[in-house]
């Protein structure tokens, strides 16, 4: 029996919008337990809006549907970890919320700023993570992207085009997911 690893996910995996929806899926999926705190979730929605690819409101509907898609995502009381935290200062707060979790993950596509990490949590870079998720959970991962892709209507998407999409962001986990598709 696996033990079903539990995640933080950082902000700058939360906001290009097909990361996201894969990571999510997958965690939908029960591949990993995902978690993430209000100030993630916060900057998130913040770079949405000042990068342009949302308004205020629909940013919130974004979190407001990842609120209601994930309840037990939302970490509480991570603060008073926070300054105990060994890693970068601005992201203590991830791997507070990490350690508040019990996580032993935090994927990030920013591992520098994770590189000293308090015991028993390590950072991942978001391909890593996919890959090791699809290396023991290869079934239900690939259910995961059929589904999203399926769910792609403008324009309308194959599982092979999300997997190219995904090579842009995650080269490893979509070579590895090509490896295996043919064969479903």
């Amino acid at each position: 029996m696996t033990v079903t690893p539990i995640a933080v996910l950082d902000a700058d995996v939360l906001f290009p919008m097909i990361l996201r929806d894969t990571l999510l899926r997958v965690a939908a999926a029960g591949c990993f337990r995902v978690y993430w705190s209000a100030k993630i979730l916060d900057e998130v929605s913040r770079n949405l809006i000042d990068q342009h690819r949302m308004d205020a409101s629909k940013a919130a509907s974004l979190m407001q549907a990842m609120e209601a898609a994930f309840p037990d995502a939302m970490v509480q009381g991570w603060e008073t970890l926070e300054a105990k935290m060994p890693n970068h200062p601005k992201d203590r707060h991830v791997a507070a919320a990490a350690k508040k979790a019990g996580a032993g993950i935090v994927v990030t596509l920013n591992l520098k700023d994770f590189s000293t990490m308090p015991d028993g949590i390590v950072a991942m870079s978001p391909d890593v993570f996919l890959t090791e998720r699809l290396k023991y959970d290869a079934d239900p991962v690939l259910v995961a992207l059929h589904k999203q892709a399926a769910g792609y209507r403008n324009p309308a998407t194959t599982t092979v085009d999300l997997v190219d999409w995904l090579a842009k962001v995650v080269p490893d986990f979509s070579s590895a997911v090509n490896a295996v598709l043919p064969g479903i």
